[in-house]
Formats: C-alpha cells, sequence, structure tokens
C-alpha cells in the first residue's frame, strides 16, 4: 500500500465526512435527551448522508488491515463492510422520529416529504395541513430501495477510488473517470438537497428542474457504469465497454423505477407534449428512454475513449 496517498485518501474522507457525523450526533443527542427530534432541529438529510461518511471513514482507516490480511480479496472485502456499516446505521437512523406540527413522522417519512418538494414549500403550513397529509396517507417504504441504490453506490465507487489509488494501479485512467463520475453525482445530491431541485409539489417541473433532474438520472448511471468499467478495464471492449454501458442504462431506468414507487405511480414530467408524455401504459415519455440511452452513451464514449490507446485494446 502507497502511504501517501492513503493519508491523503483518509484525510479527504475525514474532511468531508465531519460535517455529516456532526449531524448524526446531533440527531443522537436530540433523541437522548428528548426521545425524538424536533423539525426545526432536523439537519438536513442526515439519511443517507451520516451512514454514507461513517461507512467510508471507517472502511478508509481499515484499508491497510483489509489490504495486508486479505491482499487480492481487499476491494470486495472492503466493499462488503463498507455495505454493511451504511445498512446498519442507515435502518438505526430511519427509525428516528421527528417531531413537528403536533405531529411525529419517522426520518425515512420525512425524507419521503423532502424528495418530494421544495424545503420553502415542505416547511409551509399550507403544505402540512394538505399535501404534507396526502403525502402520508400513501407512503410506502419501498420507496427506501432506490435511496439505498445511490448510497451504496456512492460507498462502492469511493471504496474502489481509494483502493485503487492507494493500491498503486498503474491504469489510473479509470480510476479518475470513477472519480470525477461519483465526485459530480455526490454534488448533485448535495445540491438536490437543499433544493429539491426547485420542485414545487406539481408533476410538470420547470425547464431547470427538468434539466436539473436529467443530470442527475444520467450521472447516476454515469457514475455506475464508470465503477464497472473500472473494475473491467483491462478486459476486451464487451466487457469494459458495453457492458458497462448496460449496467449504466439499467441503473438509471432502476432510478426511475424508484421515483415511480415514491410518488405512487406517477413520474415528474419535463414538458409538454408527445416527447414529455407516457407512451401507452407505459409511465416512461420518450424524454426518459432518451436520459436512459444518454447514461449508456456517455458510459460507453467515455471508456471508450480512455482506453483506445491502451496496448489491450489494440
Amino acid at each position: 500500500m502507497k502511504i501517501k496517498p492513503y493519508l491523503l485518501s483518509l484525510g479527504a474522507v475525514l474532511l468531508l465526512s465531519a460535517y455529516p457525523l456532526y449531524m448524526g450526533a446531533k440527531i443522537l443527542a436530540a433523541c437522548l435527551r428528548e426521545g425524538f427530534v424536533r423539525a426545526a432541529d432536523y439537519p438536513k438529510y442526515v439519511i443517507p448522508y451520516t451512514p454514507i461518511a461513517l461507512a467510508l471513514l471507517v472502511c478508509a482507516a481499515l484499508l491497510p488491515l483489509i489490504s495486508k490480511f486479505f491482499k487480492r480479496l481487499a476491494l470486495p472485502t472492503v466493499s462488503a463492510l463498507g455495505t454493511g456499516i451504511f445498512l446498519l446505521a442507515e435502518t438505526a437512523l430511519e427509525r428516528v422520529m421527528v417531531f413537528d406540527t403536533g405531529e411525529a413522522f419517522a426520518v425515512s417519512e420525512w425524507q419521503y416529504f423532502s424528495c418530494a418538494v421544495t424545503p420553502q414549500v415542505r416547511q409551509s403550513i399550507e403544505y402540512w395541513s394538505t399535501v404534507g397529509r396526502e403525502l402520508s396517507a400513501r407512503y410506502s417504504p419501498a420507496f427506501k430501495a432506490h435511496f439505498y441504490l445511490i448510497a451504496i453506490l456512492i460507498v462502492l465507487a469511493a471504496l474502489g477510488v481509494i483502493h485503487g489509488f492507494t493500491q498503486g494501479r498503474e491504469d489510473r485512467k479509470p480510476l479518475i473517470l470513477q472519480t470525477a463520475a461519483v465526485s459530480v453525482f455526490i454534488a448533485l445530491c448535495v445540491y438536490a438537497c437543499f433544493t429539491a431541485f426547485y420542485r414545487t409539489g406539481r408533476l410538470t417541473l420547470s425547464p431547470v428542474s427538468s434539466v436539473l433532474m436529467c443530470l442527475f438520472f444520467a450521472a447516476f448511471g454515469l457514475t455506475a457504469g464508470a465503477y464497472a468499467g473500472s473494475l473491467l478495464y483491462a478486459r476486451g471492449p464487451f466487457l469494459a465497454q458495453l457492458l458497462p454501458a448496460l449496467i449504466a442504462m439499467a441503473t438509471t431506468t432502476a432510478m426511475y423505477l424508484g421515483e415511480l414507487v415514491m410518488m405512487g405511480g406517477a413520474l415528474f414530467r419535463f414538458g409538454y407534449g408527445f416527447f414529455f408524455a407516457p407512451i401507452g401504459p407505459c409511465p416512461l415519455a420518450p424524454v426518459d428512454f432518451a436520459v436512459i440511452a444518454l447514461s449508456g452513451a456517455l458510459t460507453y464514449a467515455l471508456l471508450f475513449l480512455i482506453r483506445r490507446r491502451e496496448p489491450f485494446h489494440a
């Protein structure tokens, strides 16, 4: 293991994890003191970012020991450990209760509300007396599946980058691509936390919201594709380029399915007209298929570009 890259990676993870871990500590302190968290004191998006930060920090700290004892199995081992830590911390935090307007909501329900509209709309009394009740009535825990997919992908992609650089991997191009993809995706996730991409609770979004949502979906698929491409980088064109592109498209499709569950069988619409309308009984519109295809095309193109001068690609 390379000591300097390891220390830099650990320092970066510690720096980026500081605020999410602080949020988690604040939640735990409130629960120990009162048994619940008041809405005014609830830090934005404790889940899934506190569990993600905890998983990354613990795994990054233990990586030298894991590399020493598991050698070639270090990456799958640390990936399994990170996923396990995330799931344990996530399920524990989901049981915390948030108290607001005379009612208590589980953190998972609160997260559900947060994803439907902007923070400004969510905090309004009118919202809680009307839309909030409707959303609460149709709340389904199944919507959490795509949040788990998002969080686990971030954990796996970040750990893959840390492992690759600290092990002195020679082919750094896929690691750089993976780093860029997961960084952009995390940035979009954080931006969505504070803006909900300017959604108002209506199914038809504004042009700005639509563009941001499409970018988010495509970046999600690209992150999965870049992760797969990094693992398969030295293989032939099918395994190293086409398969990651298919994985990217499947991941983006899974995001759409998660949104479909979260919205009770509906999807956000990016505009009006044929291109934005559902295709018959299928809830997806042509624009949705275009976004899915875009994630695959970007994955394939970027992997092709970084592999075209490699010896195994000749």
